[in-house]
């Protein structure tokens, strides 16, 4: 790999030509991507990607009056400094501001790059035009800001953020919830029943242990398995059983680790105060994501919680 001051004059407007071009066909994606879901951000990458053709037009221009029409091959991967950019078009679950943070990690290095290479150059009209390119990529904050005036109107901006906080709901709450909801409530039975058959915090341990990773295992697989995300718009399988094995696997811990007390009833004690914390946490985010009232939300997850409850202890006891 060479460095920046190895390059000829020649070989760093190739280089500006390749990274103009390979930014242009970065920003159509992002484009093309998010079209269907994100019209008005759409729009505004459509601008940036001409932004950037137009900037390679001139570099070419220039790079022929001054080297002729053949054009040396170099990328970004041949020089050193340049950042490694995580390929995040490719994703299939592509998230507008994750978009939008690689779009301007994208313009500030290339800022960077056309004021280094600006300061190197001996011709000035290579001097010149690098320059030029320099202040564009760095007020491209600026023109991205008059993009958004344009195409992103407040209606516009509504409807992205209603769009996404839905995207949010339908591929992390709603799996995290369920596995949450499932992890807190069906554990109650065998831990509270093992823990007052026993009246021994270890015994109890070892049993929410065993429930609480083999229902996250088993709850994660399911939430996998049950839909490729392809028409229900859920995102990515994967994704979604991960957020819902984990979730499942932390309500059961949440009363398992008060077990860890060697004191029986002071354990159960606190377990017991963690089961209403939890219960109280299902609730607020049924509330908060889901529209549910917060009084119905807290009577039923509750009432089911106690229920269930009640039947480990009743089991327990006998």
């Amino acid at each position: 790999m060479k460095r920046l001051p190895d390059l000829s004059e020649a070989e760093i407007l190739a280089l500006a030509v390749a990274n103009e071009e390979e930014d242009s066909r970065i920003y159509a994606t992002f484009a093309m991507r998010l079209r269907g879901l994100y019209p008005a951000t759409a729009k505004l990458f459509d601008g940036m990607a001409e932004e950037e053709q137009d900037h390679k037009n001139q570099l070419l221009s220039l790079y022929r009056s001054k080297f002729g029409p053949e054009l040396p091959y170099i990328t970004r991967a041949d020089v050193h400094g340049f950042l490694k950019r995580n390929p995040i078009w490719l994703a299939e679950d592509l998230r507008i501001e994750a978009v939008r943070r690689q779009a301007a990690e994208m313009e500030r290095e290339a800022g960077a790059f056309y004021a280094r290479a600006a300061e190197r150059a001996l011709d000035v009209d290579v001097r010149r035009l690098l320059g030029d390119l320099a202040l564009i990529e760095g007020k491209h904050e600026e023109r991205a800001e008059q993009l958004t005036e344009t195409h992103l109107t407040e209606n516009a901006k509504e409807a992205e953020a209603h769009t996404a906080r839905r995207l949010f709901v339908l591929q992390v709450v709603q799996p995290g919830l369920a596995g949450l909801i499932d992890g807190s409530v069906s554990t109650l039975a065998p831990i509270f029943a093992a823990a007052f058959a026993t009246q021994n915090s270890h015994d109890a341990f070892v049993v929410g242990l065993a429930a609480s990773l083999g229902a996250g295992i088993s709850m994660g697989l399911t939430e996998a398995l049950s839909d490729d995300g392809e028409i229900t718009g859920r995102g990515t399988p994967w994704l979604r059983g991960v957020v819902c094995g984990l979730m499942t696997a932390l309500g059961g811990l949440g009363h398992t680790l008060p077990y860890l007390i060697t004191d029986f009833w002071t354990a159960t004690a606190v377990a017991a105060l963690v089961v209403a914390i939890e219960l109280i946490a299902i609730a607020w985010i049924r509330y908060r994501f889901m529209q549910t009232p917060f009084g119905s939300a807290i009577v039923q997850v509750v009432l089911g919680g106690l229920l269930v409850l009640a039947t480990g202890i009743f089991i327990g006891s006998s």
